[in-house]
């Protein structure tokens, strides 16, 4: 969930109202903490899956750990074992 101070969200509000139409989520802060969510109406319903693993996705291929070249998930389990 990206998070907007609440300046930002009462200038951009009518773009933001389309990110939101969209499916993002946003949390609005005041002084850095946080004080209201922004998200789609009906939120209440039961998360998309689909969008969820997309997240996760995303998410793994920006900040997920790598594996240093050569080794497998294999070998990683297997050194795992070790111990």
């Amino acid at each position: 969930m990206n998070a907007i101070g609440v300046y930002d969200a009462k200038t951009q509000l009518p773009e933001l109202l389309d990110r939101v139409s969209r499916g993002e989520r946003f949390v609005i802060t005041k002084h850095g903490r946080p004080v209201a969510e922004l998200v789609p109406a009906g939120a209440d319903r039961a998360p998309d899956i689909k969008q969820i693993i997309q997240q996760m996705q995303d998410w793994q291929e920006r900040e997920g750990p790598t594996l240093r070249p050569g080794l497998t998930i294999h070998e990683l389990r297997e050194e795992g074992r070790r111990f």
